[in-house]
C-alpha cells in the first residue's frame, strides 16, 4: 500500500488548528474547573490535554528518535496550564515538521517497538502507526469537546473540510 505523505501534512495542520482551539477554549475556565474530575476517561480537561500530549510524545519518540519526557499513562506531564499549552503547541510544530519530511517509502516500511506498559515487542507498518497517532488525537479531542461543552464552552467548528485555510482557498 502506498500512502501519500500529503495526507499526514493535512492531518498535522488539522492537529495544530484544533490544538490551538482547544487551548483557547480551555483558557476560558479557571484552573480549578480545568482540573475538576468530570468522570471522563482521563478525568478532567487538564488531564485529557496532558494525555494527548503524552501520546504525541510517545509516538514522536518512536518515529523520530526524540527523547521527550513522559510520566507514564494517565500521569500528567505538566501541572501548570501555561506550561502544558506551550509544550503542546511546540509538539504541534514538531509533528508538522515530521509530516513535511515524510516519504511514501518511509511510511511503507515496518516499525518495531517495545511498549513499556507490557514489554511486548510489536511490528506494524509505519503508515498505520502515523495514522493511529492522528486518530488518537482526534478521539481524545472529541472527549475534550464534550467536557468543554458540558462547562458551557463551545470549541466551535471542528470539521476538517472547514479549516480556515481550506475555506480561504475555496473563496468561501
Amino acid at each position: 500500500m502506498q500512502i501519500d505523505p500529503g495526507l499526514y501534512q493535512r492531518l498535522a495542520a488539522y492537529n495544530s488548528w484544533m490544538t490551538e482551539k482547544a487551548y483557547e477554549a480551555a483558557a476560558k475556565m479557571s484552573d480549578e474547573e480545568r482540573k475538576a474530575d468530570k468522570g471522563a476517561f482521563f478525568k478532567s480537561v487538564h488531564s485529557t490535554l496532558n494525555h494527548i500530549l503524552f501520546a504525541d510524545r510517545v509516538w514522536m519518540n518512536r518515529f523520530s528518535g526524540s527523547s521527550h519526557a513522559v510520566n507514564g499513562m494517565g500521569v500528567d506531564i505538566f501541572d501548570d496550564f501555561e506550561a502544558l499549552q506551550a509544550a503542546h503547541l511546540e509538539m504541534c510544530g514538531e509533528i508538522s515538521a515530521f509530516a513535511d519530511a515524510l516519504t511514501a517509502e518511509w511510511l511503507a516500511e515496518p516499525m518495531t517497538w517495545t511498549r513499556s506498559t507490557d514489554n511486548v515487542t510489536r511490528s506494524r507498518p509505519r503508515w498505520l502507526l502515523v495514522t493511529h497517532m492522528f486518530n488518537h488525537q482526534t478521539h481524545h479531542r472529541g472527549q475534550l469537546s464534550t467536557l468543554l461543552m458540558q462547562s458551557g464552552i463551545d470549541i466551535g467548528v471542528t470539521d476538517l473540510p472547514f479549516m480556515p485555510d481550506l475555506l480561504e482557498a475555496s473563496g468561501i
